[in-house]
């Protein structure tokens, strides 16, 4: 198991911070950091916080790191259909029914959806009934040639989209079932090519944003989407749940949704 200090130490070198830059962010002495790292210091669980703070550590990697340090983690993790987030799961609720007709997705650090609108419903029913098992994952169902990979006509794009974003994601912060996710999908772990200094650009056909070119009922739909993610959560469920919300680009692919979407929203 590692010591508080080597990981602190890792994430520094991730976000490639000097130890006199993070302690200047953190307003403490060089020399305090330098012993934290070296483990000639335990921090104060105050002092773990405030070090992840400005290195910005996922919460769920701050609680490992408190516990690395011997103290009890601050971050409660609850899944989003508890008693206990029933306010934040009527927001999303809400963000989704107001969303439509157009499809909108939530899903977690992961990519496993945890709630859709009922816009999204109409693009499940082309997908193999064992994909939709819960959990149900986005990125593979996606690429799968037995999802949603057979309705999208830039393909090609879609996929490098993914691959960039997962890759940005483990550059960030390290997760084992992520990196299994993206050697199962991509056929090798991220490399120097994901990181946003070195990774190489999908083809872009849009001044705006990369479309996802859809090919449903006989019709073309253009889509491009935005992201949406709480601020400043204390749970994290919360850290790591994103909507993402699905616009039209051109006027038909709008018409198509205006003319058949419906309303509502549902937990899966």
């Amino acid at each position: 198991m590692q010591t508080v200090g080597e990981l602190l130490r890792g994430w520094r070198r991730r976000r490639r911070i000097s130890q006199l830059d993070l302690a200047i962010a953190a307003d403490v002495s060089a020399r305090h950091v330098s012993l934290v790292e070296t483990g000639r210091s335990n921090p104060s669980a105050e002092m773990v916080l405030r070090l992840a703070q400005q290195l910005d550590v996922p919460l769920r990697e701050r609680n490992r790191l408190l516990l690395a340090a011997g103290h009890a983690p601050r971050y409660t993790e609850r899944p989003l259909g508890s008693d206990a987030l029933r306010a934040a799961r009527d927001a999303v609720a809400r963000v989704l029914h107001a969303h439509e007709p157009y499809p909108a997705v939530v899903f977690d650090g992961r990519w496993d959806v945890v709630m859709t609108n009922r816009a999204v419903e109409p693009f499940f029913a082309h997908v193999a009934p064992d994909l939709l098992r819960p959990p149900v994952n986005l990125v593979r169902l996606g690429l799968d040639p037995r999802g949603l990979a057979p309705l999208v006509v830039n393909l090609a794009d879609v996929r490098a989209m993914f691959r960039s974003r997962i890759g940005r994601q483990l550059a960030a912060a390290p997760d084992p079932v992520l990196t299994a996710l993206y050697e199962e999908l991509f056929g090798a772990g991220p490399d120097d090519s994901d990181s946003p200094e070195g990774r190489a650009t999908p083809s872009i056909d849009s001044d705006v944003a990369i479309p996802m070119h859809l090919r449903v009922d006989g019709r073309e739909l253009r889509l491009f989407s935005t992201i949406t993610t709480f601020g400043t959560p204390r749970d994290v469920t919360l850290d790591e749940v994103a909507i993402e919300m699905y616009y039209p680009a051109d006027e038909e692919s709008a018409a198509y949704f205006e003319t058949g979407g419906a309303p509502g929203s549902r937990a899966s």
